[in-house]
């Protein structure tokens, strides 16, 4: 059984009904419950009768101390391929726009590598970002990627194309910590319109990745699903819904979750079908908190100065600093800020992102926390192998 098998049992036009029709009696029922609660209780807590968000801040903020501390990691994206043969129609980088496209060299990878290292910021965990072309960033290619980095770096994350168990087992071999690939939807119905060319037109392989992840063995697993897309509710019952399978199926397997929302890129001028509120994230943010209360929350550079400052004690145990979309961006902006994926919204210097989170009193961490389960916390927190 993968996680396509198992979210069979539920249907999407169901359970946007079922969100619909909470009532604040059931919000009140759910919060009862405290931290760690099930998917179908996740759905209660997003729903528009949810409207506790103060009461489930609270409660978000102290489940993240008592498992994380007053910390936050910080990392930066590294992007070293645009190429891409997907037509995914929100994208900058998709295959139908007429832009500059570039791999790097190795020694460009150095290069930009030793341009983040040069601004005096000890950033120890790079991810690195590509189009999805195995032609032009392949398996072979990201094997000799991570090793270049990882002179530079000691923790590497990949988001990459979906690859196979195999190839995920090599990459472990070359150092890999981390994978990220976002669904984009879980409606399944409607998932072809949005990728109607290429390799992502394939829903199931796709939704499949992390058990592909798991099943190698990954340290870590990042899932998401690109916000505004559609009913954002929906989607998050449904991303909701992955965490809880990753974490009872592939329990040695960390895992954390990303807010992707859709900003301005270059090309066909997509724009959200469900724009989301920034209400609407911290809904989220602290919703996510309450499910579980090991999850890792990633807030990147998407978002607003404003709002990243706000949501530091708020149940965010991750944030990107600094970032170029890029490839060479970090060596040499102006030359390559055409090629960007999108614009960053929060676009301060690492310095002043640092200032800010330690202005709430947290201590800045610049690689992954040790915080491996064991089986004895694995039972503790309720969970049942699937």
């Amino acid at each position: 059984m993968t996680f396509y098998d198992y979210k069979q049992k539920w249907d999407w036009d169901k359970m946007t009904a079922f969100i619909e029709g909470a009532t604040p009696a059931d919000v009140e029922r759910v919060l009862a419950k405290g931290v760690n609660v099930g998917p179908e209780d996740f759905a209660v807590l997003v729903s528009p009768a949810s409207g506790y968000l103060e009461e489930m801040a609270r409660m978000s903020a102290e489940a993240t101390r008592r498992r994380f501390g007053r910390t936050m990691q910080i990392y930066t994206p590294l992007y070293i391929s645009n190429f891409c043969t997907n037509h995914c129609i929100y994208c900058g980088f998709n295959c139908k726009n007429n832009i500059g496209r570039v791999t790097l060299t190795q020694e460009q990878i150095a290069e930009e590598a030793r341009a983040i290292q040069s601004g005096g910021h000890p950033f120890k965990h790079i991810l690195l970002v590509t189009g999805e072309s195995p032609k032009h960033a392949g398996v072979d290619y990201m094997a000799e990627s991570i090793d270049t980095v990882s002179r530079y770096f000691e923790q590497t994350s990949i988001e990459v194309q979906p690859l196979d168990e195999a190839d995920y087992a090599r990459l472990i071999e070359h150092g890999l910590h981390t994978v990220c690939v976002y669904q984009e939807t879980y409606n399944e119905k409607r998932y072809p319109l949005y990728h109607p060319a290429g390799r992502k037109r394939d829903y199931r392989y796709r939704l499949e990745t992390p058990d592909r992840m798991g099943a190698a063995g990954i340290y870590k697993v990042g899932v998401g699903n690109l916000i505004g897309l559609e009913n954002w509710r929906t989607d998050a019952f449904f991303t909701a819904l992955h965490i809880h399978y990753i974490q009872n199926r592939y329990w040695r397997t960390k895992c954390s979750i990303s807010f992707p929302r859709l900003r301005p890129f270059v090309g066909e001028g997509f724009q959200p079908n469900y724009p989301t509120t920034e209400r609407d994230l911290l809904q989220l943010i602290t919703a996510y908190r309450l499910l579980s209360e090991d999850l890792e929350i990633s807030l990147s550079t998407r978002e607003s100065p404003r709002f990243r400052d706000n949501v530091v004690e708020l149940g965010v145990t991750t944030m990107s600093a600094g970032s170029k979309t890029a490839p060479g961006g970090y060596s040499d902006w102006d030359k390559n800020k055409e090629l960007e994926q999108f614009s960053v919204n929060d676009d301060r210097p690492v310095d002043k992102v640092v200032e800010a989170i330690r202005a709430h009193d947290f201590e800045v961490v610049w690689k992954d926390w040790d915080l491996s389960l064991n089986r004895n916390t694995f039972e503790a927190y309720g969970h049942k192998a699937l």
